[in-house]
């Protein structure tokens, strides 16, 4: 049986950005996140041999970029920041 996922949470100026978005710039940001909850060390780092600052993670798919910190003790994502370049 796998973990249950990650709970994620939006920061303020994250939700703006969201709510701002196109609907499916928003659903893929969603699907993003969801695939994140599941696995949130999933998204390679550009250097992940270097364990300092791994609980900050970033993700991009096409013009849409995530940034997430993971708080493990309490098993959550805070979404930090959205950059959708479109």
């Amino acid at each position: 049986m796998s973990p249950s996922p990650y709970m994620v949470r939006v920061s303020a100026p994250a939700a703006k950005v969201l709510d701002a978005l196109p609907e499916h710039a928003a659903d893929t940001v969603w699907d993003i996140l969801a695939a994140a909850a599941a696995d949130p060390f999933g998204f390679p780092q550009f250097d992940i041999s270097d364990d300092e600052g791994a609980d900050v993670r970033y993700a991009a798919v096409g013009q849409l970029s995530i940034t997430f910190w993971i708080n493990r003790p309490l098993r959550s994502l805070t979404v930090l920041n959205i950059v959708w370049l479109g």
